[in-house]
């Protein structure tokens, strides 16, 4: 990491614990992100994820002599889109570099990168934190475009490892953040924001499982607003729940050294998830190590700002705008919100819904009892069993006082399991809701007079009509209109 401003005041309930005191921990995060592409970066070969073993090379990605890189324009674009999406400045102007280092999966011995000049400069992002409330803007210091390096494979053989060369050559999107992150929460909802805010542009698929995200965590400690500590790098965490787990481990593991009389290493290290714990791994290399040099088979980058003006006049409405238009324009609150627009899919269909309907109500039956039973069922709004069209049928069943709320859960049960037209279900199976006063007090006087212990209570503690209206909602099946229930049981009751 590069910066070293320090942009923020410390914050006494992020700190940690030690023997000795208080420590705060400093988090930098630099996210590889996978350009979504139909070729490499620099090559014609394909880019999509698996395919039998090298077979998705070409002979630039082989490094055979005399083959020469030839710069994807999509991929350009795809990094502007997402420096425009990060608030960032565009550089008109950048170079590629030679990054010199030895790995079995890098067969030019260098990756092509960008080091002092690249495609995008500074820029931030805005994150909510849903478990402890508020917001904080984590810094972009820059983010440059780089060619993925090949796959080693060491459990094909007990003798011998292999080597895939199919990610070789893919491009990559190195997302470097300033060291604005304070706790393993903030770092889980940074990654969480930046992840949806590439989904929503297309850049980038986010799939953490397939490596397309991958974060290199940095990680030190200090005292509360002392100087930086020494950082250490913990390489290729590829899930958002381990790096959490990782900077728990690695901040904890840093005090404990500091507070023994020790000092920090600075080194790359990995993060064991089955052991919890991270392993050194390498000491952790300078810029001056990789002996950077500008690309000699490749021109500096350039392109105007009217290049850039019209990607971004196609740039789709991102997760902060559609946030602010959802509480403006639907009445939701800053949570619903926040929640509705996590992945464009679930906005999209949000949207669907809410068009022309109560936005609250839509909210309600979108977020609580889809998404609800999405989750327990593993699946998606891409996969859901019921579609936008028919959450929304429901939703206006509701408003027209058709059905009830505890109807309309039952219909919602049927269209998922069996699917249909929610209305044409409500007549066939008469789902109506009770709206005929002379038959729901006929049902309350049948409760009344099965239960004269109850009604003595009723009327010495009002809050008990709420036993008597599910037991009317039980006589009635629950057809009857609860505020209908509620109103008359009051009368009979003489209840204020």
């Amino acid at each position: 990491m590069n910066a070293i401003v320090d942009s923020r005041t410390p914050d006494p309930k992020k700190f940690i614990k030690g023997a000795t005191g208080d420590w705060e921990i400093i988090i930098g995060l630099e996210i590889h992100a996978q350009v979504t592409s139909k070729a490499k970066l620099f090559s014609g070969a394909s880019a999509e994820y698996g395919g039998d073993p090298n077979a998705h090379v070409a002979l630039v990605d082989a490094a055979m002599p005399g083959m020469l890189p030839v710069i994807n324009e999509e991929c350009v674009k795809q990094a502007i889109r997402s420096g425009l999406g990060l608030n960032a400045q565009i550089n008109l102007r950048s170079v590629f570099d030679r990054k010199n280092y030895f790995y079995p999966d890098l067969p030019q011995g260098y990756q092509i990168s960008q080091y002092k000049s690249p495609i995008v400069g500074e820029g931030k992002v805005i994150v909510d934190l849903p478990e402890s409330g508020g917001q904080i803007t984590v810094g972009i210091e820059r983010l440059h475009l780089e060619q993925d390096a090949g796959k080693s494979l060491h459990d094909q053989s007990p003798t011998m490892s292999f080597v895939d060369l199919n990610r070789s050559g893919v491009a990559l999107m190195e997302i470097v953040s300033k060291p604005d992150i304070r706790s393993s929460e903030e770092a889980r909802a940074y990654v969480t924001k930046l992840r949806t805010i590439l989904r929503y542009l297309g850049t980038c698929d986010g799939n953490m499982d397939e490596g397309s995200l991958r974060a290199d965590v940095n990680v030190s400690v200090r005292r509360p607003g002392g100087a930086f500590g020494t950082r250490c790098e913990i390489k290729n965490v590829n899930s958002i729940r381990f790096m959490g787990q990782a900077i728990e481990y690695e901040a904890r593991r840093q005090v404990g050294i500091l507070e023994d009389g020790g000092t920090i290493d600075q080194e790359t290290r990995l993060y064991d998830a089955a052991k919890g714990e991270t392993r050194s791994m390498r000491t952790k290399e300078e810029a001056h190590d990789y002996r950077y040099f500008p690309d000699p088979d490749l021109l500096p980058l350039e392109f105007t700002q009217s290049y850039v003006d019209e990607l971004k006049a196609h740039l789709p409405e991102l997760p902060d705008a559609k946030k602010a238009r959802f509480i403006a324009d639907y009445g939701l609150t800053t949570y619903d919100a926040s929640v509705l627009v996590g992945e464009r899919d679930q906005a999209d269909y949000f949207e669907s819904v809410a068009q022309g309907r109560d936005g609250k109500l839509a909210a309600n039956w979108v977020i609580n009892e889809l998404f609800g039973r999405l989750n327990k069922e593993g699946k998606d709004v891409t996969t859901s069993p019921v579609s936008s069209q028919q959450l929304g049928a429901i939703v206006d069943l509701i408003s027209e006082g058709t059905i009830s709320g505890k109807l309309a859960k039952d219909l919602f049960e049927i269209v998922w399991t069996e699917g249909g037209d929610p209305r044409a279900i409500v007549e066939a199976r008469g789902m109506k809701q009770m709206t005929d006063t002379g038959a729901i007090e006929k049902a309350i006087d049948a409760v009344i007079a099965a239960n004269p212990d109850k009604v003595e209570q009723a009327k010495a503690k009002p809050t008990m009509i709420g036993w008597f209206v599910g037991q009317v909602m039980k006589e009635t099946g629950g057809k009857a209109n609860p505020q209908a229930v509620n109103d008359l049981l009051k009368a009979k009751l003489g209840i204020q």
